[in-house]
């Protein structure tokens, strides 16, 4: 069926440079990442003329989260297995390079036959919490991956050893559930938002998967993540997908996963906290630790299970004090408790998130540097909303209708996505720069559903110099006391970028600053 070419080598596996191409491009897409487009070109070269086009970027808007042409794919990978098995089994020996080209499509077949399982097993990991699951086609998996693997025998037997069948379904459960929850959590159509999702996969994978089957996914987790990027872009989103995506062991005597989805992922946010709970959170204390201290508390580095995340929101706002047993942490994995000097272990993995210019930070002197370039092995950057609609007007189309589609339902959504894009077309215009990101655009549909409008503030108060709109109510006197202080304590925050860097400006702690903001 393949074969479109003459033999080059009597001793290859292949009869024809066709049947090579296929081949080598099924392989590859066992290893490719699935946001990038190089997947769309392995899937039609694989394919030729059977090829289907369809959307190069998946995403969340109504049509079906797989390719057209995955069932074509893989039954031109069963005739494969099984012509060029039979074809090695007789002959007993290929080139070596073909030989490993051979035992990866093997996998393809084998993650692909099993994808349904694994994809109902991420379903369930999400909805329900539960990563312990049982994958009832272990014993199907296994046999028919022993024997596809079969005839690489001889000098190509360490080939088919370096298969570990329960190694890889732990790594096929996890690229499906990485899958799932980039699809779902990351919304949007657009470039831009394409190229996060592969973005989020590579910080999950790396950028080479074979690596990571072979050796990165037990040394991933010591590589902390920092995500970049606007209030309201999602930079918790896409912690969540990070951290609900690590590898989990698969034990072959159970037919389960190891850990629990709904305790491998712990956010705290930082800004939220005082100093001293912050230390009470994440290190734990001993009983008379502080004032309040009744008893012992083991804190959140302590319980995070090997396969775990602590997530640490708002990394800008700590002090230059917890910094530095941040810093520890990250550096030798250990801390002791408050008011303990028994070192303990951090097993989990870290991720941190700020909107802050830690740049500006560090040069100012509010952010350590050498914390900073522990943090920043990963780095991932969260597009703005006005990004991702200069990369493609109709983004907000489709995010709209998932966020009405989230307010009210399937059936009334169509109609107020209609009435929201209208009054934002109508009232604010395409070239609105929401601000607040996709946070703002989630309560102007809210707005619209319950007032038929949606007035940002930044409309309300017109385009004037807020330093200077300030200083005309003052003389005016039309602030009290109380609109005086958060008025000016915004001002402030607004030009020193961070609660920590205003509160020394004010000459008060960060938080007071942030509760004059927020509550004025």
């Amino acid at each position: 069926m393949y074969s479109l070419g003459m033999t080059a080598n009597s001793a290859s596996l292949f009869s024809g440079e066709r049947e090579r191409e296929v081949t080598t491009a099924l392989a590859e897409l066992t290893w490719c990442n699935p946001f990038e487009p190089r997947r769309i070109e392995l899937e039609r070269l694989a394919l030729g003329e059977r090829f289907v086009d369809h959307d190069a970027v998946w995403h969340e808007r109504g049509e079906a989260s797989s390719s057209p042409n995955l069932d074509a794919l893989e039954h031109a990978a069963e005739e494969l297995v099984a012509t060029l098995g039979g074809r090695l089994g007789e002959r007993g020996r290929c080139p070596a390079e073909e030989a490993r080209l051979y035992r990866d499509l093997v996998l393809y077949l084998a993650f692909n036959r099993h994808e349904p399982e694994f994809k109902a097993l991420a379903v369930a990991a999400e909805e329900e919490g539960k990563a312990r699951s049982t994958f009832r086609g272990w014993s199907d998996f296994r046999r028919r991956l022993t024997d596809d693997l079969s005839p690489l025998t001889g000098r190509h037997a360490a080939l088919a050893r370096e298969v570990d069948a329960a190694h890889l379904v732990a790594c096929f459960f996890q690229v499906r559930r990485a899958f799932h929850l980039i699809f779902r959590f990351i919304l949007g159509g657009s470039a831009t938002t394409a190229r996060l999702r592969a973005e989020v996969w590579h910080s999950i994978f790396g950028h080479d998967m074979r690596r990571y089957h072979r050796a990165l996914h037990a040394a991933i987790g010591d590589i902390t993540t920092l995500i970049t990027g606007p209030s309201g872009t999602g930079k918790e989103v896409v912690a969540r997908a990070v951290a609900l995506s690590r590898y989990l062991p698969f034990n072959a005597a159970s037919a389960t996963f190891e850990g629990v989805a709904e305790r491998l992922f712990v956010p705290l946010n930082l800004s939220a906290l005082s100093p001293t709970l912050i230390e009470s959170e994440l290190f734990g204390h001993k009983r008379g630790a502080f004032t309040g201290a009744v008893g012992d508390r083991t804190g959140w580095l302590e319980a995070c299970p090997l396969h775990g995340t602590v997530f640490l929101d708002e990394i800008g706002e700590v002090s230059p004090e917890i910094q530095v047993k941040l810093l520890r942490v990250i550096e030798s994995r250990s801390f002791e408790r408050l008011g303990d000097n028994q070192p303990r272990r951090f097993a989990g993995k870290l991720v941190a998130a700020t909107n802050r210019d830690l740049d500006r930070e560090m040069q100012q002197g509010g952010f350590r540097q050498d914390l900073y370039y522990r943090l920043c092995g990963d780095l991932i950057r969260t597009p703005s909303l006005r990004e991702r609609l200069d990369s493609d007007p109709g983004e907000l189309h489709h995010l709209v209708v998932f966020l009405a589609h989230r307010a009210v339902g399937a059936e009334e959504a169509p109609a107020l996505a209609r009435e929201v894009e209208r009054w934002v077309e109508r009232e604010l215009g395409s070239g609105y720069p929401w601000p607040g990101n996709v946070r703002e655009l989630d309560q102007c549909v809210r707005n619209v559903l319950l007032r038929r409008e949606y007035r940002p503030p930044a409309a309300e108060a017109g385009s004037a110099d807020p330093a200077k709109r300030l200083a005309a109510d003052v003389a005016a006197g039309r602030l009290d006391l109380e609109e005086l202080t958060a008025r000016y304590a915004a001002l402030v925050y607004g030009k020193e970028g961070s609660w920590v860097a205003a509160g020394r400006r004010l000459g008060v702690d960060r938080r007071t600053v942030k509760r004059w903001v927020e509550e004025g």
